[in-house]
């Protein structure tokens, strides 16, 4: 009987020993490969480790999948390397784009979303999938303010990439609800919206306001515990779908282990009580 899809926790090198040390039940970690794209050395000899005990999987912040150049040969080579070597469960990217010129940006932009660039993003994915040998799944970013020039409404244009590549998606239920704020819009109605079937996992984290505008700008800055009103859209979305592999994503402001496992195991339950028949839950 396979096993219902569990919580993991997005690993730091601060926590590579007790995390090897861990025990839960569904337990699983999610790091971004771009620290890892080396032949040896410490850090990656303590990845294999925790792979060693844990399943492992990829969230990858800087393939520039929307970009105009397509994907680095280089990294996409090395990013197959490691994929070879830690064989994770799921590999992950943003729709945005952060290389420029052959500069990388510390940030995931935005985009119009136009047919164009529907068929730009798709090749890049196709040629990542390619190299990798499995199927990706790409997250609905953040917005902060009203890009023009849209021809594709989201949702849509996500579902015609997942379509046209036969990726998966990754829903980050913290996004949803940073950018219903930020633009004025249902998120409650949007995840209803959402392709729930297409759901290969979810993320869970915490935002803050901006320095200057407070409230009226919220900033996906992973710095925080997950906040009230995503914990309700998450049991929203578990509640109407079914549960899905979840992560909980810190970034900044590093708690212990602890702290970080017991948000994780909130996550856990809302998983759990939906596997249960519903007299039992």
């Amino acid at each position: 009987m396979r096993s219902p899809p569990g919580a993991g926790l997005g690993l730091k090198p601060e926590h590579f020993d007790e995390a090897v040390r861990a025990a839960a039940p569904g337990l699983w970690f999610e790091v971004h490969p771009e620290n890892y794209l080396v032949a040896g050395g410490p850090r990656l000899a303590w990845l294999e480790a925790v792979r060693a005990r844990h399943p492992l999987a990829l969230h990858s912040v800087s393939l520039s999948l929307a970009g105009e150049a397509p994907p680095d040969v280089a990294q996409l080579r090395a990013l197959a390397a490691l994929v070879r070597r830690v064989q994770p469960v799921r590999v992950s990217e943003h729709l945005a784009w952060s290389r420029w010129e052959g500069g990388y940006l510390p940030d995931l932009l935005p985009f119009a979303r136009t047919t164009e660039a529907l068929q730009r993003i798709a090749s890049h994915v196709a040629q990542v999938q390619d190299a990798l040998g499995l199927a990706i799944a790409l997250e609905n970013p953040s917005h902060y303010l009203r890009l023009p020039g849209h021809t594709w409404d989201e949702i849509e244009f996500l579902q015609e990439l997942a379509r046209r590549t036969g990726c998966t998606l990754l829903l980050d239920v913290n996004n949803v609800h940073v950018s219903a704020r930020n633009l004025g819009f249902d998120a409650v109605a949007w995840l209803d919206r959402f392709p729930h079937a297409l759901v290969s996992e979810v993320h869970l984290a915490g935002h803050s306001t901006d320095a200057v505008l407070g409230e009226a700008l919220l900033i996906d800055s992973h710095d925080a515990p997950v906040a009230p009103e995503v914990w309700a859209l998450y049991r929203h979305f578990v509640a109407r779908s079914g549960p899905r592999p979840t992560l909980v994503e810190r970034d900044g402001k590093l708690p212990a282990f602890d702290a970080l496992m017991q948000e994780r195991a909130l996550a856990h339950d809302i998983l759990r009580r939906a596997t249960l028949p519903q007299a039992f839950a």
